[in-house]
């Protein structure tokens, strides 16, 4: 796609490469045309140029290469004319098809700019929608530090339906982190629909078990016949972590140095399969970390051989702030699939600050109240 500037159009490097890749084609025609002297056997190539411009460019540079082949056929074709008129007719009708061509390519690559121009705004459009859905979390929820990111995989931003929401209830800090088969913009609201819901029910459902139930039931109701929704719902009270898992895939902890798979005691179907879970209970202590993930950090791949999340969680998230874990993750992983990803990513790392004890009373106070009442 073509972007304008003050004085001048900055082609991106496909369409100079296809502009470069037709003036090739046409300065090797130019060669063999002068060393085939006045007969011009070769001009009929050139409509082959604009075409390939087509392919990649829009058509103002298009009609520059088409311009350029129809002016060296017009050439060609008089010199040899100037000498002979017994192919007047193949000239004419080699020149002809130069011009027609031109024409062509130069309409395919209008066509071609308004589709991309079209498919950027609806990238734009759900990207905002996207943005809508996802606020940012943290960087304090209850006693957890915490830090989330998204990974497009593409650099069109064709998004899919990843989702995270970290809340502080009255029955402690609660947390989702999803993903919605499929892409684009009813992925979106298939996770708006989600989060609108957990939002919700978060506080009002003393058990995660009761909001897997009425997530299960908005999600079955606007579900299509291929669609579901992976989930984990997290709540952290008074240093207790539970756990319940909907076919998502499970979290890590870090804790001393170790790195725990936190696998659900068994495995339940996605939202809109009526899941029925078992919680996972654990115990935290201070400093300990947790990421969670969607599936696009699970299914990442270079030649075959998938990212080494566990192998590599504690050297990459261990270190500085919940951020900076997950900017190094990040590179790491970028760096592991050469940059080209087939999934989005979402990414929620936390860590576990410690419950506060109750602040103490001063002692001039403590003493006040004994006179007071005596």
């Amino acid at each position: 796609m073509l972007f304008a500037g003050p004085m001048k159009r900055q082609l991106l490097p496909e369409a100079r490469a296809g502009v470069g890749a037709a003036f090739v084609l046409i300065a090797l025609v130019l060669a063999a045309e002068v060393a085939d002297g006045v007969r011009a056997d070769y001009v009929g190539l050139l409509a082959a140029a604009p075409f390939l411009a087509a392919a990649f460019a829009s058509w103002p540079e298009v009609l520059a290469v088409g311009s350029a082949s129809t002016l060296l056929a017009f050439l060609f074709c008089s010199i040899e004319l100037m000498h002979s008129r017994d192919r007047a007719l193949v000239l004419m009708l080699n020149l002809g098809g130069v011009i027609v061509a031109s024409g062509i390519a130069s309409a395919v690559g209008a066509i071609r700019q308004r589709q991309i121009a079209r498919y950027a705004e609806l990238s734009r459009l759900a990207s905002v929608a996207q943005g809508a859905v996802l606020r940012p979390l943290g960087p304090q929820v209850g006693p957890l530090t915490v830090a989330a990111r998204y990974i497009s995989a593409s650099a069109a931003a064709d998004i899919g339906g990843d989702l995270y929401e970290a809340l502080d209830t009255p029955y402690g800090v609660r947390m989702i982190i999803g993903d919605v088969r499929g892409k684009g913009l009813d992925a979106v609201r298939l996770a708006s629909i989600v989060l609108g819901s957990y939002r919700h029910v978060a506080f009002e459902r003393g058990d995660l078990r009761a909001i897997v139930a009425d997530l299960d039931r908005a999600v079955a109701r606007s579900l299509g016949d291929e669609d579901f929704v992976t989930a984990a719902l997290v709540e952290e009270r008074g240093g207790t972590l539970t756990i319940v898992n909907c076919g998502h895939p499970a979290p890590l902890l870090l804790r001393r140095g170790r790195v725990i798979q936190l696998d659900p005691p068994s495995n339940a179907p996605p939202l809109g399969f009526m899941p029925v879970v078992k919680p996972r209970v654990e115990r935290l202590e201070p400093g300990d970390r947790l990421l969670f993930f969607t599936d696009g950090l699970a299914e990442a791949r270079r030649d075959g051989e998938f990212f080494p999340t566990a192998e590599r969680a504690q050297r990459l998230l261990g270190h500085g702030t919940v951020g900076d874990g997950l900017k190094s993750l990040e590179s790491a992983l970028l760096e592991w699939v050469r940059g080209r990803l087939d999934d989005d990513i979402a990414l929620v790392l936390v860590e576990y600050q410690g419950v506060k004890p109750p602040a103490s009373v001063p002692s001039w106070d403590i003493g006040g109240a004994g006179v007071a009442s005596s």
